[in-house]
């Protein structure tokens, strides 16, 4: 683009939109509307039914998840994310794995690392 410059020695940019807009990624997009659809069905059916705790606790492992489906999280952060305790942790896990809003995967414990957790949006999904 021809002209004078703004400043001493810069050009003027192209307009914006002779640029060619990104790629978008297909994969992250899909990804990202699953997660929104387990926060949902979470949202609308589970939400009421459970305490407020258990409800603190899914709602730190759901921010845990990675792409494989699992989240792998000590319930010692959990306690700390949440605001409560190591205990209450370990009960609210015991009562979300008893109405299907989750599944422990693996159990973790000293010289394992941490538990994993597959998270899901609806009981005995």
């Amino acid at each position: 683009m021809k002209g004078a410059p703004i400043l001493e020695g810069a050009d003027v940019l192209e307009p914006l939109e002779a640029n060619p807009p990104p790629k978008s990624n297909s994969k992250a997009i899909r990804h990202t509307g699953n997660r929104f659809a387990v926060l949902n069905t979470f949202v609308d059916f589970a939400l009421a039914t459970v305490e407020r705790t258990d409800a603190a606790v899914w709602l730190v492992l759901y921010r845990d998840t990675r792409r494989d489906g699992i989240a792998r999280t000590s319930k010692t952060a959990i306690a700390r994310r949440a605001g409560v305790g190591i205990r209450t942790v370990a009960r609210s896990v015991k009562r979300l794995e008893a109405s299907g809003l989750l599944r422990v995967v693996r159990r973790g414990g000293l010289n394992r690392g941490p538990s994993a957790y597959r998270v899901q949006g609806v009981p005995n999904e």
